[in-house]
């Protein structure tokens, strides 16, 4: 996971527009406030990257934990929200030392596909020891074996024409076909799972799950589940 946190700690650009990446973390934050149980639930955003509508979510929960492993993004996520007192932010590392059972809903998006399946099990025990039993886990953006870099490159170009940036989106596939993102993932890979796959490994950790009607986000071709702890 260390060579994606220090890509994404960097001063790195895969988002087309400024209009892509609006459109990318409003439709997240919508998606995420959607499944928040109730107005004053405490809500943990697990490895939460930019976070960029990070507020939306706060104004669905009473105290939103925005916790993130890179310490230059931790950093602006802490001066960005500095004056929201329902915003939180911390390491990783910080919520080991959080109560147990303390927590009503915990979310990680978009992060299953980054770390080794040894690490999303560790990910996995925290968060379900965080977790008040009953307490809702959502597991986002998860990536299906054989749906590759492709399948990608279309929901973008979707999302563009829906939103109006689709030129920008043909212009930014071309950039990301010579960017550091596209070589680390040619070099490190991402980690794909099947349904039943996910569903196993989510039992396996103490949670009662589903596979989610929609996926978080855009991506119609990923994954979302909806898992609850025993």
């Amino acid at each position: 996971m260390k060579n994606w946190i220090d890509f994404y700690d960097s001063d790195h650009s895969i988002y087309v527009s400024g209009k892509h990446r609006d459109v990318h973390f409003s439709t997240i934050a919508e998606h995420i406030a959607a499944y928040i149980p109730s107005s004053d639930a405490v809500v943990l955003d697990y490895s939460c990257g930019e976070a960029l509508s990070a507020a939306r979510v706060a104004d669905a929960c009473g105290r939103l934990i925005l916790a993130e492993p890179a310490p230059n993004l931790r950093a602006r996520l802490a001066q960005r929200y500095q004056d929201n007192p329902k915003i939180e932010v911390c390491s990783l590392e910080a919520l080991a030392r959080m109560p147990a059972h303390a927590v009503d809903f915990i979310v990680m998006n978009s992060v299953a596909q980054y770390v080794t399946p040894d690490e999303l099990n560790l990910a996995l025990a925290r968060i379900h020891t965080l977790l008040k039993p009953g307490g809702r886990f959502v597991l986002g953006d998860i990536l299906r074996p054989k749906v590759g870099a492709l399948t990608d490159a279309m929901a973008l170009l979707r999302m563009g024409r829906k939103h109006g940036f689709v030129k920008d989106a043909v212009m930014g596939l071309v950039r990301t076909a010579l960017s550091d993102y596209r070589k680390l993932r040619s070099r490190m890979g991402l980690v794909s799972y099947s349904e039943a796959e996910m569903l196993a490994k989510l039992q396996a950790a103490g949670f009662s799950a589903v596979r989610a009607p929609d996926n978080l986000g855009h991506n119609r071709k990923r994954m979302t589940f909806v898992a609850v702890a025993r």
